[in-house]
């Protein structure tokens, strides 16, 4: 096929990959614009799907956006039997969903009608899923409302949002070239009314560690925003990130320290940081920080 593919972040890398190795004819990616970084924030740097297009020697577009008539009219000419949608962070007008021969297809990181919207994956997290998985839909002009063609799911467990991200990427991959290798066979079922959830955008606030939580949820947090943008608790008017923690046994007021090892006790039951992360410098196990930097029990954390 002549697929059009869309797409921003690494979740969407694998599909991109996977598109060209089973042969299709990528004509084009689109993919956001490149946006300030680097360490000095003037650099202009470039998305995951850009780098990864460019390498594979596809046209890459970024427009602003695809509201207007010029933009509409470039994507139409581009005469695709397909568009394939990952993450690609921006609303597609009727016109461009309309361009294809056969439509446009997303690649969404839940099980459908649970978890439409901007953060599925670490809404799933937060709310204690047991499972999620990646849906192959048809778009159109609601928000992940279109009808499923193929699913695909897998365990939560205790992964963080960086690994289950990569896992669901490449179970989205291997879908989607298996619906476009004969997509008659792939009948659309619409989704059922009940059960809608919406993953709303992750707000910065979101990502402090509330202590007055129980520990089972605030292990979830800090699950769901590992390794970005980080779970962080402040002390000494320090910011500190938990990438990783465990369920500790142990009782005290919400934010305590309770021992030496960094144990911080919830409203039920208690953490212990198992992989931390200070303000500009590395990732580092708990031991290794507290050996620099050493937090005693008692303290209090914010």
């Amino acid at each position: 096929m002549r697929v059009i593919f869309m797409g921003t972040p690494d979740f969407a890398v694998p599909a991109l990959q996977a598109l060209v190795d089973a042969g299709h004819e990528v004509v084009a990616a689109y993919t956001q614009p490149p946006r300030p970084g680097g360490r000095r924030g003037k650099e202009l740097t470039l998305t995951p799907v850009h780098k990864a297009a460019a390498a594979l020697s596809i046209e890459v577009r970024h427009p602003a956006n695809l509201k207007g008539a010029e933009e509409q009219a470039e994507f139409a000419a581009l005469g695709a039997d397909i568009a394939v949608v990952a993450a690609y962070g921006l609303i597609l007008p009727q016109a461009v969903l309309d361009a294809p021969r056969h439509g446009c297809l997303n690649l969404h990181g839940s099980i459908l009608p649970r978890w439409r919207g901007a953060a599925p994956i670490q809404r799933a997290i937060l709310a204690g899923d047991a499972e999620t998985g990646v849906d192959i839909m048809r778009m159109e002009a609601g928000l992940d409302t279109g009808p499923v063609l193929l699913e695909g799911r897998t365990p939560i467990d205790r992964k963080t949002a960086g690994e289950l991200t990569e896992e669901l990427a490449q179970i989205g991959a291997r879908l989607i070239v298996q619906v476009l290798a004969d997509l008659p066979a792939y009948p659309e079922v619409p989704q059922p009314d009940e059960g809608v959830t919406y993953a709303k955008k992750i707000d910065k606030a979101e990502t402090r560690l509330d202590f007055a939580q129980h520990a089972e949820q605030v292990e979830r947090q800090i699950r769901a925003f590992a390794p970005a943008p980080g779970a962080w608790f402040e002390y000494q008017g320090e910011r500190c990130k938990v990438l990783a923690a465990e369920l500790a046994e142990g009782s005290g007021a919400p934010g305590e320290v309770l021992d030496d090892a960094l144990t911080i006790a919830c409203a039920s039951g208690a953490i212990r940081p198992t992989l931390v992360q200070r303000a500009g410098r590395p990732a580092m196990a708990t031991a290794d920080m507290l050996r620099g930097w050493m937090i005693a029990a008692g303290a209090k954390l914010a």
